[in-house]
């Protein structure tokens, strides 16, 4: 599978180079971008497992995360560039719905079919577990109701407050867990683990997620410029096009991390990936984007659609309820999958 993403690399940049300067047909632009975004995202997910390997789960979990959602920020600054603000919401939603059901489902799902019952640490799970409570139902709620009073001026300064104290939050929830409480929760080990070499040098690792996210900037800002025209041919809404292509296409890299490491039994950083990314999703890119959007044309107001809203907040309970035990098993995994593609059904009917 490596040699595969390889080749794609190796064939999707220049050809994403010379489309975007030829002008080819967009819709064969617009497969040429994605596939290419996913098999850089692969080289991202690489090294971020070579990180994971030196610096531990949690810092490896975060680092996975940190870069897999920079490609999805990358896009959405894009999207925010071009006045799409409908598709920077989606994609933000389809990003809590794609990593906290999506990618936990599949890991739980795929490691549950090789082992019977898989653990992770269950105090993370419960600090997650109010995060999200936090992030999704107070932050994301809080301005969609309020919004209704208020004016479009209002609004957005309602947003612009929300978003800085979630960032303060966010980074002081990382403090909390990196530095003052570091190792304080920890499991202890039912049996050692064996010692695991990492694929890169942590030089190396590092080079290769920055190359990586600079070549998936440049091919995002194409992909950006594709949309309205699939979105056209294939009777796509905004919404369907954020929540779902986006998203998936913008967390590949985690997708595919994540996957891994569970069928790995390193269930630690599987959740760490999968959770994490969905809080800094929730607690800094969004914020961040409102803040960014301050910088163009069109600002965006941290206010999603009722569908959106009910969506993420479902999808934060259920996710709560699976994992607060600290140990999952392959039915798990399909249930929240299978939760996932009925929120799918709904957003492409929509």
């Amino acid at each position: 599978m490596d040699k595969i993403f390889g080749v794609m690399v190796l064939i999707g940049v220049p050809l994403s180079v010379a489309g975007s300067l030829m002008h080819w047909p967009t819709l064969m632009m617009f497969g040429i971008y994605c596939l290419t975004i996913i098999a850089l995202s692969s080289y991202m997910g690489r090294a971020t497992e070579s990180l994971a390997i030196i610096a531990g789960p949690r810092i490896g979990g975060l680092l996975n995360a940190t870069f897999g959602n920079a490609v999805e920020l990358i896009i959405s600054i894009f999207a925010l560039q071009a006045g799409l603000i409908g598709v920077v919401l989606a994609s933000l939603t389809g990003s809590v719905l794609g990593n906290l059901l999506l990618v936990s489902g599949i890991s739980f799902f795929l490691g549950g079919l090789k082992y019977k019952r898989q653990k992770f640490n269950e105090y993370d799970a419960r600090h997650n577990s109010g995060l999200l409570m936090f992030a999704v139902i107070v932050a994301f709620v809080i301005p969609e109701i309020f919004s209704w009073g208020m004016n479009k001026s209002e609004t957005l300064s309602l947003s612009v407050g929300i978003s800085i104290i979630m960032i303060i939050l966010y980074l002081a929830a990382l403090f909390f867990k990196l530095v003052t409480h570091r190792g304080v929760y920890a499991n202890k080990p039912v049996e050692e683990e064996q010692h695991e070499e990492p694929e890169w040098s942590k030089g190396k690792a590092v080079i290769v997620l920055l190359l990586a996210t600079l070549a998936v900037a440049y091919v995002s800002e194409n992909l950006v410029h594709t949309f309205e025209a699939v979105g056209k041919s294939f009777g796509w809404t905004e919404l369907f096009i954020g929540i779902i292509i986006v998203a998936i296409v913008g967390n590949a890299a985690e997708h595919a991390s994540a996957v891994l490491m569970a069928m790995k039994n390193k269930m630690d950083v599987a959740v760490e990936i999968a959770v994490g990314s969905t809080l800094q999703i929730a607690m800094f890119v969004a914020p961040v984007l409102v803040l960014l959007s301050l910088a163009f044309d069109q600002s965006m107001p941290l206010v999603f659609t009722i569908p959106e809203l009910v969506a993420m907040v479902t999808a934060v309970f259920l996710a709560v309820i699976i994992s607060n035990d600290g140990e999952t098993n392959w039915f798990e995994g399909l249930t929240l999958l299978a939760a996932y593609f009925i929120m799918g059904i709904g957003f492409y009917l929509l």
